[in-house]
C-alpha cells in the first residue's frame, strides 16, 4: 500500500494538536496547514469533507535527501493529511515515504525514507493508541 491511515476517536482540532506535538518530539515541524475544505469553499466550491494537509518536515533530513539526491526534491516536505471520512470518522494518513522515493531507485535514499517512514508512523500511532 503506498499509504498508511489510521482512525482516531479526537476531533479534527484535537487530533492535529496533538500530532503538532508528536511531530515536534520527533524533530518534525509543521511547516504549513492546508485547508482543504475552506480553500474549495473559497473558489464557490461545495465540498463536505473537513480535510487539513500538514506539510512536515525536520530540515535535517531534508538536507542529508537532498544532498544525495535533487530528485528528493519533488517528495518534499512529507505530507499527512487529517480528514473526516464519509461517516464523520477522523482519519490520520500520509503517503508512506518509501513508497514515493520508490521511484529513485537508489538504495541509500531507500534506508532514510524507512527511517523517516517509520518516525512518522510512531508520530501518529503515539496519539491514536
Amino acid at each position: 500500500m503506498f499509504h498508511y491511515t489510521v482512525e482516531t476517536t479526537m476531533d479534527m482540532p484535537k487530533a492535529i494538536e496533538n500530532l503538532e506535538a508528536s511531530l515536534k518530539e520527533e524533530g518534525f515541524g509543521v511547516l504549513w496547514d492546508f485547508d482543504l475544505k475552506g480553500k474549495l469553499e473559497e473558489k464557490g466550491l461545495e465540498y463536505d469533507s473537513e480535510t487539513r494537509i500538514l506539510e512536515v518536515c525536520n530540515p535535517h533530513e531534508a538536507k542529508r535527501v537532498l544532498e544525495m539526491n535533487k530528485l528528493a526534491g519533488y517528495f518534499l516536505p512529507c505530507k499527512i493529511v487529517v480528514f473526516s471520512d464519509d461517516e464523520g470518522r477522523t482519519k490520520i494518513g500520509m503517503p508512506k515515504p518509501t513508497a514515493l522515493i520508490e521511484a529513485v531507485k537508489d538504495d541509500k535514499l531507500m534506508e532514510i525514507a524507512e527511517d523517516i517512514e517509520k518516525r512518522l508512523i510512531h508520530c501518529i500511532d503515539k496519539i491514536v493508541k
